[in-house]
C-alpha cells in the first residue's frame, strides 16, 4: 500500500474526528492569536459538531468518535458544548476581544 492510497484510507474511515479536529485547531490558533472568548465559542462548537455527528452516523462510520453508547456520547458531548458556549458566552470579557 503506498503512503497516498494508506491516507485516503485514513481519511475516508476517520473523517468525523478529523472534522473535529479541524474546529479544534481553528479554536487553538484564534485562543493563541489572543482571542480567547471566539477561541473558546469555536471549541464548543466543535465539540457540538462532534455531537451532532455521533447523534446522526452509525457506529462503523462515526469512527474514533463512538466511545460509549450513542445516548451516552450525545447526551456528554452535548452537555460540555452546552456548557462551554454558556460560559464563552457569559465570561467578562477583561478589556479583551
Amino acid at each position: 500500500m503506498t503512503p497516498r492510497e494508506f491516507v485516503r484510507k485514513v481519511v475516508a474511515g476517520q473523517w468525523p474526528i478529523l472534522t473535529v479536529g479541524l474546529f479544534f485547531v481553528a479554536a487553538f490558533v484564534l485562543v493563541v492569536a489572543g482571542y480567547w472568548r471566539r477561541g473558546a465559542l469555536v471549541l464548543a462548537i466543535g465539540v457540538g459538531v462532534a455531537a451532532a455527528m455521533r447523534l446522526a452516523l452509525s457506529e462503523d462510520r462515526a469512527g474514533l468518535l463512538v466511545v460509549r453508547s450513542r445516548t451516552i456520547d450525545f447526551a456528554t458531548t452535548a452537555s460540555v458544548s452546552a456548557a462551554m458556549l454558556y460560559i464563552a458566552w457569559t465570561i467578562d470579557p477583561l478589556g479583551t476581544s
